[in-house]
């Protein structure tokens, strides 16, 4: 199963990163095969959209699930369409949370909010 998580750095060693839509990067880890890609988020630039645009991004890598601290609204819709689970960071670490994920010890996001909606740029 593919987990994604998003990343401030193209590394196993980063930190999580606290916004999924401008997050730099996305970790796609395969908990079968321990594989694990680093992608690009084309949406982190974007004026306006881009919870939306990396919720795409993850549905295309045929994720099977997301850990993120925080996901908006509109970006939970499109990656519960697509019968992804978010699932809530258990720290900053991304070894820790895949241990978490794979022990079954993480929970479902529950607090999905509003969004950040024409907060664009950094």
């Amino acid at each position: 199963m593919k987990i994604a998580i998003p990343v401030d750095d193209k590394s196993m060693e980063t930190s999580v990163c606290q916004s999924f839509g401008r997050a730099p990067y996305f970790l796609i880890y395969n908990n079968e095969s321990k594989e694990s890609t680093f992608l690009d988020n084309s949406a982190a630039a974007s004026q306006g959209g881009a919870g939306i645009k990396a919720a795409q991004t993850i549905v295309d890598n045929q994720v099977r699930a997301l850990i993120t601290p925080r996901c908006g609204e509109n970006a939970a819709n499109v990656l519960k369409a697509a019968n992804i689970e978010i699932y809530k960071t258990v720290n900053d670490s991304i070894k820790d949370n895949i241990s978490a994920f794979t022990d079954g010890k993480i929970s479902l996001l529950d607090e999905i909010h509003a969004g950040f909606h024409n907060h664009g740029g950094k």
